[in-house]
């Protein structure tokens, strides 16, 4: 559509008595949201947004940037900025060790895995010592692109044992139901999560601009014997996720 309705001084002026660019920000977003400008649809570089909205690039390029960190714009390398696909927040709990596919089925999605590597590989140093790996011993992995409902939400990298899952050809949509079918589905898990910038070529994959925010999960999975049967590297849209832990107050504390 053309932009040139979006940029009355009335709508700037309507922003209230902050920044320019928090101004400009609202216009965009409220333009967004709004389905004035439609998905997929490509902002004018930031110089012919500037005369259309009567401002600096300065003004413009904070404007987006904010946009562009909130995930309603995407920055796509040698194209230019778009706006984004909606997607819907997944609050996931982090006391349950469920499978993407369990955790997606159970809201009413319908996910699919593209893969991304898979097959029987040496073993990195890091591999063989948290997976616990004989000399000698192959490691499987899996690297999938997962999608819920057409939207990619994460990239899951997962090493196990071959004592394990020798065939890991065997896995199409969820490692669990393969681990479970063969009797080494994990019962406990240790997740360590942490903050992330995310880089090309895991951006292009997920949808989303180099830079914005991720959520980098750690995983080690054990069987009920204390073995270690699994070890992934999983990134997270930090736009889709929210992670939902219970608190309860320990045995002896004073209440506050």
């Amino acid at each position: 559509m053309s932009l040139d309705g979006l940029f009355t001084l009335d709508l700037l002026q309507a922003g209230g008595t902050g920044p320019l660019y928090m101004k400009l920000r609202q216009v965009l977003e409220d333009a967004i949201r709004s389905g004035k400008l439609d998905q997929g649809e490509a902002l004018p570089p930031e110089r012919d947004l500037a005369e259309l909205a009567n401002v600096s690039r300065v003004t413009v390029r904070k404007a987006v940037e904010d946009l562009v960190r909130d995930g309603l714009l995407v920055r796509r390398h040698g194209s230019g900025t778009f706006v984004s696909k909606p997607v819907s927040r997944v609050q996931q709990s982090l006391s349950r060790l469920t499978s993407f596919t369990e955790d997606m089925a159970r809201r009413g999605y319908s996910t699919k895995a593209e893969v991304l590597e898979r097959g029987l590989f040496h073993p990195t140093s890091e591999e063989s010592i948290m997976l616990g790996l004989s000399s000698g011993t192959m490691v499987a992995r899996i690297s999938r692109l997962r999608l819920a409902d057409g939207t990619p939400l994460a990239i899951e990298r997962a090493s196990l044992s071959t004592e394990f899952l020798p065939e890991p050809e065997r896995v199409t949509t969820s490692l669990y139901a393969e681990l479970d079918r063969i009797g080494a589905r994990p019962v406990r898990a240790v997740q360590r999560i942490s903050a992330c910038n995310v880089k090309e070529p895991d951006a292009t994959l997920l949808g989303m601009s180099v830079g914005a925010a991720g959520l980098s999960i750690e995983r080690v999975s054990y069987l009920a014997s204390g073995r270690v049967v699994e070890f992934t590297r999983s990134l997270y849209r930090g736009d889709a996720y929210d992670f939902v832990a219970e608190m309860t107050l320990g045995d002896g504390e004073p209440g506050k």
